[in-house]
This record gives C-alpha cells, structure tokens and sequence, in this order.
C-alpha cells in the first residue's frame, strides 16, 4: 500500500521497520593445482578465472616439442552461489620408441607422437574449457609430419608445420620449413620458433619453444604456458663433430622443457660430453614437453607435458544490506529496474 504524506507530491510506500547493515567481504584466490569444487564466497557475482591446460608431450629421435596447454583467462566471469566442478588438466606423455633403435641406420620410430595434454574445465552449467596443448612429432623414417593441433599446437618435424592452436587460448608450433630441423612447441605468448634454412650450423637444428603468458591473477605476475623445445638430429656425432645443435631447441619461458642432448644411455656416446636428458613441462605451469634428441630415439622416451591450473580470484565487495521502512515509489521503480530491489 501507499499513503500520500502531507506536504509532498510524491506517494510513499510504508512498510514495516528495517534494520540496516554494512560490511565488506574480503578478495579471495583459490588455487587448484589438482582437481575439486569450487564455492564462491556469498556476495560474489563475477570473479577473474584463469583455467590453464596441460602441455603436450615431446616426441623421440629428433623429434619436435609440445605445445603448452591452453591459456583462458576471463576478467569477469559469471560465478553461480552453489559448488561448481573443477577439472585440472594432466601434462601429455612423451613419446615412447616402439622398437629397438640400432644406429646409425634405423629403422626409425614410425609417426609416434607425444600424447596431448588434458584439458582444465571450471563449471558445469557454463564452462570455461582450457584445451590441452598438442603433442611434438616425428614421421616414419624422416618423412615431414606436422605438429599435432591443441590449445598451442606442437612443433613440426623435417619439413612439417607446426600444430594449430585454439584461438584465444595459444598460439601454433613452430614450422620446419626444410629437412633436417625439428621444430618448438608453440606458446601460451608467442608461436613456437619457425626454422628455414640457412640456420647457424647447418641442419640437424632443434627449436626453441614459444614463450607463455604471464599474468597476475594470482596476486603477483607469473609467466604460464612455454611450449617445449625441439630435438635435435646430431649426425655428426659419429665423427666427433657437432653437426647443427646438439643441445637442441629452448623451453619457452613459462615452463617450457629444454630438449634432450644425447641419451647417456646409448653406448657409443657413453663418454660424449654434450649428454643429458630432456626437461618436462613445468608442473601447474602447463608448459610443453621437450623433444628427446635423434640417437636417444630407441632407448629414451621423450619429455612429458606440465600439469594445468585453475584459480579464481574474487574482488572485495562493499555491501549494505536492509533499507529503509519509507520509499517514495520513483526510488522502488529505479531499484526494481536496475534489480537492486529485495
């Protein structure tokens, strides 16, 4: 009901008495680094969220990196009151030999790639899908093979493109635009490093993997997503010379792996100094695996990607809650239409 008060144009609605209250509910980051429930604080509507992917695998004997998972990050996404699902995404398996690697002639491992890494999902209604990064590869004796496609696609093998990514969330591996290079996984930030010749050194050449996305959502920036880096193809090893690059391609930054050298398991080379192994994508960093080096092929099994991450990040809110017991009826029609009335 409304009464007309004297002395005023305006009609009033009289109710009854009501207590007011202020307060602010505190920001709040939640962190999953393996999966769970996530329930919003009660007077959060919207909150920043990053889901981030596991990386892609790395491939064997010269093969090309993984692809980091991919990076979605929303500034404001809707958040219902009750518990939603979270999925925090594996890192991709490297690739493994499937038959004994007798050198220096073969046979090669015949178009095994690394696995893709898993995607990380938040909600159920509406989810946000991170997709996996795509895994590094490698072709049937020497034969160019593109990378495999994710969130950021892994690198291509001997004359092959890099994978694709997923708009938005990555970006491609890089091209091996000759024989005789191995391309790096692509990046959360940046596409995986294209090789053509002439390249330092000659062929045999490892890339370096695309660099991640750096973001502070967590409270202060960190550097997520760094595709992996290529194997390299060192066939001047039987010589004594380093033939292109031994070391073979760079993680990209934001736990990116580092490409394996030689395997110190393999007998010829036992006393080579250029020998150690692979590093794995960067756990909950959702970087890409590296590729294991060409005379490593039979015997090693290439890097894994890194695991993912969720978190979500509620702003402060400054809340009042009751109102008054007298409203004219302009101040009710303004809150019902901006559906501030309760």
């Amino acid at each position: 009901m409304y009464q007309q008060e004297i002395g005023h144009n305006m009609p009033r609605l009289i109710g009854a008495a009501q207590t007011t209250a202020s307060g602010t509910q505190a920001q709040q980051i939640t962190t999953f680094n393996s999966s769970g429930t996530f329930t919003a604080q009660p007077k959060t509507t919207n909150a920043w969220v990053l889901a981030l992917a596991g990386g892609g695998g790395g491939s064997i004997a010269g093969g090309s990196g993984g692809g980091a998972g991919g990076h979605l990050e929303v500034p404001s996404h809707p958040l219902p009151l009750s518990p939603v699902p979270v999925t925090v995404g594996g890192g991709g398996a490297g690739a493994t030999p499937s038959a004994t690697f007798p050198g220096p002639g073969g046979p090669y491992p015949r178009n095994i790639s690394g696995s893709n890494g898993s995607n990380s999902v938040i909600g159920s209604a509406a989810p946000l899908t991170a997709i996996g990064g795509g895994g590094g590869s490698v072709g049937v004796s020497g034969t160019d093979t593109p990378g495999e496609p994710g969130g950021s696609g892994g690198g291509g093998y001997n004359g092959g493109d890099g994978g694709t990514a997923t708009a938005g969330q990555g970006f491609r591996g890089g091209n091996a635009a000759f024989g005789g290079y191995y391309a790096g996984g692509g990046g959360a930030g940046a596409t995986g490093q294209d090789l053509a010749p002439p390249m330092t050194g000659g062929a045999y050449y490892g890339g370096a993997g695309g660099a991640g996305k750096a973001s502070a959502i967590s409270g202060s920036s960190v550097t997520r997503g760094g595709g992996g880096g290529g194997g390299s193809d060192d066939g001047g090893l039987y010589t004594g010379t380093n033939n292109g690059n031994p070391q073979g391609g760079l993680g990209g930054s934001g736990g990116g792996g580092n490409a394996g050298k030689v395997s110190p398991t393999f007998e010829p080379f036992a006393g080579y100094g250029n020998l150690s192994r692979w590093t794995a994508g960067g756990t909950n960093l959702g970087g890409g695996g590296g590729g294991q080096a060409s005379f490593a092929g039979g015997l090693d099994t290439a890097a894994p990607g890194g695991s993912g991450t969720v978190i979500v990040n509620e702003p402060e809110v400054n809340y009042v809650t009751g109102t008054s017991s007298c409203w004219d009826l302009r101040t009710v029609y303004q809150k019902v239409k901006a559906g501030n009335w309760t």
